[in-house]
């Protein structure tokens, strides 16, 4: 094949694939100029913490325990980091995220992250502009609204990019410059984001528990290409992938893996004996290493102990409790 064929054979592909992306003037018979690629099912968004939490709200149900209510704040991400692409690069939702994680547990939770439509209504009640489904004027009652016994602050505090990086690069070929040359590169990273939280008494204001985690996350990419002469023609063939693991997923996962401690304090119970797999938190007096207060029977004996009940941060993880079952994104057991 000649240069020039080449050329054309190569115009020709790029016309025919400007002619199938073309929308055209407009939109077919249903309105649409496309349709959209793509149809993955809705799938559950699980950590390797949630089985544990669904575990223990199942166990309180069974024994009738009751937790106190809990209100949860404001979880800021104060790492301060932007994406390359705009925006924030951590999630701004972790309030969210532990608001579901304790829903899991079936802790009772009161309402004080957006009560913007309950004020709203609040104030059409008090002007007389609200009616209830009977017809009648909705009354304000004193007293009507649960408060919390406990309320969830804190934040993200931390975003390393790269804590650890490595690669290797391969280029082999002949000295002959007609012959192939081959091209392998790999690449690995590892970066962590981290969590603060505290748990604080809402009438006293006193913090009665505090806990820090980590996760570390990992990234891989991997190209191979080979490069060789055709007769008149240039062959350049390559590809690869890349993967990185999700970090808005690590910040869930530190969060429930954060109230499924303080979700077994606030049932008083030891997780060893409420669920059929190991203690997901450990039990006992050990020195807790993520800091916090002694919560040995729903946050009862803090004001002569600041040892807290738990014993090691390996114990709850899927991987780590080989009793534990569950599944990750993307990966079934």
């Amino acid at each position: 094949m000649t240069k020039t064929k080449l050329l054309l054979a190569t115009l020709a592909g790029a016309l025919a694939l400007t002619g199938c992306a073309s929308t055209g003037n407009g939109g077919g018979a249903d309105g649409l100029y496309a349709q959209p690629i793509g149809g993955a099912p809705v799938t559950a968004n699980p950590t390797p913490y949630s089985e544990a939490l669904v575990c223990l709200a199942r166990y309180a149900r069974e024994n009738n325990l009751q937790s106190p209510r809990i209100a949860v704040g404001r979880l800021s991400d104060y790492t301060g980091r932007a994406s390359l692409e705009g925006g924030a690069a951590v999630t701004q939702g972790a309030s969210l995220m532990a608001i579901s994680a304790f829903a899991k547990a079936g802790i009772r939770l009161v309402e004080r992250f957006d009560t913007s439509v309950s004020e709203l209504e609040l104030r059409y009640a008090n002007n007389s502009l609200i009616r209830d489904t009977n017809g009648q004027q909705r009354q304000i009652h004193a007293a009507s609204l649960p408060g919390s016994d406990f309320h969830l602050v804190g934040g993200i505090t931390e975003l390393n990019y790269n804590i650890r990086s490595n690669g290797v690069d391969v280029l082999a070929g002949d000295r002959v410059d007609s012959d192939p040359t081959g091209l392998f590169n790999r690449r690995s990273w590892v970066m962590n984001i981290g969590l603060d939280l505290r748990l604080n008494e809402t009438r006293t204001m006193e913090t009665v528990d505090v806990i820090s985690y980590q996760k570390q996350i990992i990234g891989r990419e991997i190209s191979a290409g080979i490069f060789a002469f055709w007769d008149d023609a240039v062959i350049d063939i390559s590809g690869g992938g890349r993967s990185l693991e999700p970090v808005q997923l690590a910040v869930r996962s530190v969060i429930e893996r954060a109230v499924l401690e303080i979700s077994a304090q606030l049932y008083g119970v030891d997780p060893a004996s409420a669920c059929t797999y190991s203690d997901p938190i450990g039990g006992g007096s050990h020195t807790n290493i993520t800091g916090g207060v002694n919560a040995s029977t729903a946050y009862g004996s803090r004001e002569t102990s600041n040892v807290q009940a738990r014993q090691t941060v390996d114990r709850g993880h899927d991987r780590r409790d080989a009793h534990v079952r569950t599944y990750l994104r993307g990966r079934y057991d």
